[in-house]
């Protein structure tokens, strides 16, 4: 039983011996590697077994590139893998909320003189008493009437009570009814107004 188990021993440790020799190419002879079976013959305490001998073998794994897994694609000299980037929509991830249009969305800016000569001209030919000679007035009001525009753009009945509210007068307390509240929405659309949506 000592004999099979010392021949074991030697074999794996000239095994070894070998492999070490083979992948460092020292080209030491092969005399050493059975000097090293000798000298560990010697020594009844030292058993090595299949499973050692490989532990110790040195590994190429660290001087050889791994292989790509299957149906990977393979890296380049810059990094890049190569494979297209996936789209966005196609990975059945929702799309990204609309934004909300900010506050004052449609709001127009405050006119220069020429505008506001137009916008006050226009409501005048409507009814003077629209504009009353407040024509700064006027203006705040049409620039609210046309954010609502811009909001609302479909909303007839909307808007025309919206103007109604908007553009009141002393003897008009009320606004200056529908059919004139509808003339004061086109007014608006023509100068000062941005389209609507």
């Amino acid at each position: 039983m000592r004999t099979r188990l010392l021949a074991a021993t030697l074999t794996a440790l000239a095994a070894v011996s070998l492999a070490a020799c083979s992948s460092s190419g020292s080209g030491s002879s092969s005399g050493s590697g059975s000097d090293k079976a000798t000298s560990a013959a010697g020594s009844p305490t030292t058993s090595a077994t299949p499973a050692t001998a490989s532990a110790t073998a040195p590994s190429d794994a660290a001087t050889t590139p791994a292989a790509p897994a299957p149906g990977s694609a393979a890296p380049t000299a810059d990094g890049a893998t190569g494979a297209p980037v996936p789209d966005a929509g196609a990975s059945g991830a929702p799309a990204p909320a609309k934004p909300a249009p900010p506050a004052d969305a449609g709001l127009p800016a405050k006119p220069g003189t020429d505008l506001t000569a137009k916008l006050v001209s226009a409501l005048d030919a409507i009814d003077p008493a629209i504009v009353g000679g407040k024509p700064d007035q006027a203006v705040d009001r049409a620039r609210n009437q046309c954010q609502s525009i811009y909001q609302s753009p479909k909303d007839k009945q909307k808007l025309a009570d919206l103007a109604n509210q908007r553009f009141t007068s002393a003897d008009h307390p009320q606004g200056f009814g529908p059919d004139t509240a509808a003339k004061i929405n086109e007014a608006l659309l023509a100068t000062l107004c941005p389209p609507p949506r």
